[in-house]
């Protein structure tokens, strides 16, 4: 069986970075797959999905390290060539990747006991953002 659901996300740029396990467990659960895959991929190309031990302090930790490996005010041939000034973002995006693959065992996503799915949103301004969940399973 194949189960598809989109997620629409409002976030703020520049890295936001916003815990969206709860909702992938839902659409799991709506799904009605007991065991399988769930892919969840962000799209558009200055947002990233990961997983982190989600709690404030190591949130900030991580915007400090990807302000630190590229900085917003990174210039990129990106900006000077379309002016937007977000080619920083492309960049950290490239990187992290737009997607994860996650477990899903008697209906639940296997995950540690402190890891959450986040999405990162790297852009320089805020954005409505369609994460498109698809699960295999049956």
């Amino acid at each position: 069986m194949i189960y598809s659901e989109y997620l629409n996300i409002k976030t703020n740029g520049f890295s936001d970075i916003i815990n969206i396990t709860d909702d992938i467990q839902r659409i799991a659960a709506n799904s009605n797959v007991l065991d399988g895959m769930i892919n969840v991929f962000v799209t558009g190309s200055t947002a990233s999905v990961s997983t982190i031990e989600f709690e404030p302090a190591l949130v900030e930790d991580v915007k400090e390290q990807l302000e630190k490996m590229i900085s917003k005010n990174l210039k990129t041939r990106h900006s000077e060539t379309w002016g937007d000034d977000n080619g920083f973002s492309h960049i950290r995006a490239t990187l992290m990747g737009p997607g994860i693959v996650v477990p899903l065992t008697n209906g639940k996503l296997v995950l540690g006991t402190w890891q959450q799915i986040i999405i990162i949103d790297h852009d320089n301004r805020p954005r409505d953002r369609k994460i498109y969940i698809q699960i295999m399973g049956e």
